[in-house]
């Protein structure tokens, strides 16, 4: 016969498991994710019988962390505490992505004098991760002397493991909202006046890699130039954006002083080499003189331009040289054309597809566009993506010489 052997459940056990459902609960969930943390960080202050608990994220840099929730310990949000990674008690656990415990608080194993004046005795942390990854820390205070547990420590990482997916959502949120307002800004939504020609501009974020760093421009040089720039930054997201934003930037600085749009890539290549190192981008400039009737351009590793004709479309053949970024004093030339009815310029985004070579793509493009005015050059453009949704970003711009404007 056999024999069932049970083990009688401790008030301990219950108690443990008390503790992991007051951070496990459904509730919790319908928190949105800075009302997550603070919650977090109130339950496990009380759940643990410690004065404090804190919630440190690391910054967009990756080398401070700062205070982002608290219980006991509010002040440090409102100032916006910041630990560099490797300093302190915080800054150590980040470093080394261990828990720590200290028994003693004073100023050798902590640096947030904060910490110091609240009179922790002991404090214990760990480490908050994310698919692999360190994103801040969690730790707690005691003003009397205790001593942290094994199933404390565990505690913590339970608690840090829900921070971690909150930590990540609030990361991937906030880091779209400003990639979204950053390219928003640097994007102008109606395209600029341009004296003796239409012009329309569309910009389409990748359904699958969100928002990235494509980019397009459009000026008026004091010389009568018209300058026309596109480009792809090699990436996506916040640090695609910014490195796009600083790219149009220089490029315009570097545009005032010479009308070669070779020697303009030149400059503005040294400048990505020195100040951006890692980054890379590809672009096509062109310089329109002041008839409106010679296009000058220069390639770093974009697509072709496309020059709108009476009877249709052909691509301009031009020498692709290096993208931006990728070879120091890579050469640069330039190639010119008589500019016909119209100009248009894309991203690969376009015309690049998985299941098909993109010398395919870039003749359905051509094929599709005629002598229309520049927003239906656009619409025209942009409806190659056959209604789906585009897998990547795409930028299109669109000169076509106005009917109504008289060229300077």
């Amino acid at each position: 016969m056999a024999t069932v052997v049970t083990e009688a459940v401790t008030a301990q056990d219950y108690e443990q498991l008390r503790r992991l459902l007051a951070v496990t609960d459904a509730g919790l969930a319908q928190l949105d994710v800075d009302e997550l943390l603070a919650e977090l960080t109130l339950r496990t202050r009380e759940l643990m019988g410690t004065d404090t608990a804190a919630i440190l994220l690391l910054d967009s840099s990756g080398r401070e962390l700062v205070a982002v929730a608290a219980s006991g310990l509010e002040e440090e949000v409102r100032q916006g505490i910041r630990i560099p990674v490797g300093e302190g008690f915080a800054g150590k656990i980040a470093a080394t992505g261990e828990p720590l415990i200290i028994d003693h608080v004073d100023h050798s194993p902590v640096v947030n004098q904060s910490l110091i004046d609240e009179h922790l005795a002991v404090m214990a942390g760990v480490p908050i991760t994310a698919a692999g990854q360190i994103l801040g820390v969690l730790h707690v205070g005691s003003r009397v002397p205790r001593r942290f547990s094994v199933g404390d420590i565990d505690l913590l990482r339970l608690v840090a493991d829900r921070a971690g997916m909150a930590a990540q959502a609030r990361q991937s949120r906030l880091e779209r909202q400003t990639t979204v307002a950053l390219q928003r800004s640097l994007l102008p939504a109606r395209a600029p006046h341009v004296p003796g020609f239409d012009v329309a501009a569309r910009y389409v974020p990748g359904a699958e890699v969100g928002v990235g760093g494509d980019w397009y421009d459009l000026f008026v040089l004091p010389s009568g130039h018209i300058g026309v720039v596109i480009g792809d930054v090699v990436g996506n997201g916040l640090r695609a954006a910014v490195v796009m934003g600083r790219i149009r930037s220089a490029l315009r600085a570097y545009a005032l002083e010479t009308t070669d749009p070779a020697d303009v890539l030149t400059r503005l290549d040294r400048k990505i080499q020195f100040f951006e190192p890692g980054a890379m981008a590809t672009a096509a400039y062109a310089v329109i003189d002041p008839t409106g009737t010679t296009l000058t351009v220069s390639m770093a590793g974009h697509l072709p331009p496309i020059l709108i004709e009476a009877d249709g479309a052909r691509v301009l053949a031009t020498p692709a040289d290096l993208p931006l970024g990728a070879y120091p004093n890579a050469p640069r030339r330039t190639t010119e054309a008589a500019l016909p009815e119209g100009l248009l310029l894309y991203t690969d985004g376009l015309v690049e597809r998985r299941d098909r070579p993109l010398p395919e793509g870039i003749a359905e493009l051509v094929a599709s566009l005629r002598a229309d005015t520049a927003d239906e050059l656009c619409a025209r453009a942009t409806a190659v993506l056959h209604h789906k949704p585009a897998t990547d970003d795409v930028a299109v711009i669109a000169l076509r010489r106005s009917r109504h404007l008289a060229l300077r």
